[in-house]
């Protein structure tokens, strides 16, 4: 935690706080997610070890890129590449709505975020606007949040 300067609370979810920091050394802007529970809480860590190699198997342009995972002090924390806004933020920022240029660009870049997890027997199981990283300057989408995804099997015929 060390090479990281936390810069501000960007959200809370069901199993941990996600804030916004910068790395000491390079200077990137990076999301953190510190889970709240130590990590003698079964649930919490079997749910953070889950996400971790789901994220470190799914490599793809349209999920967001987990770029370390560590532990200090009893807690694990997810260190991901930093985008600015939610699809959620975005939508509450223009009440009329979406240009249809971006509603498609949008939707493309998440079937094909979708169809990579599942090509990967993935299943995300939290799809949402809060769960859709958008970077405002190029309109880039990145799925994020895999602490509810499984693993699927593919059953024999």
């Amino acid at each position: 935690m060390n090479k990281y300067e936390i810069q501000g609370l960007v959200g809370e979810g069901a199993f941990g706080i996600v804030y916004k920091a910068k790395n000491k050394e390079t200077g990137e802007a990076v999301a953190i997610k510190k889970f709240k529970e130590e990590d003698d809480d079964d649930v919490i860590r079997k749910n953070t070890l889950r996400e971790v190699k789901m994220l470190r198997s799914l490599k793809q342009e349209n999920i967001v890129t987990l770029i370390e995972a560590f532990k200090k002090k009893q807690r694990y924390y997810l260190v991901f590449e930093y985008l600015e806004k939610n699809l959620l933020e975005i939508l509450e920022e223009r009440p009329n709505g979406l240009e249809s240029e971006n509603v498609k660009k949008y939707i493309y870049q998440l079937l094909l975020a979708i169809e990579f997890c599942h090509r990967n027997n993935i299943i995300h199981r939290d799809i949402k606007p809060e769960n859709l990283l958008i970077n405002p300057k190029n309109d880039d989408l990145r799925l994020c949040d895999f602490g509810f995804a499984r693993t699927i099997t593919q059953k024999q015929s």
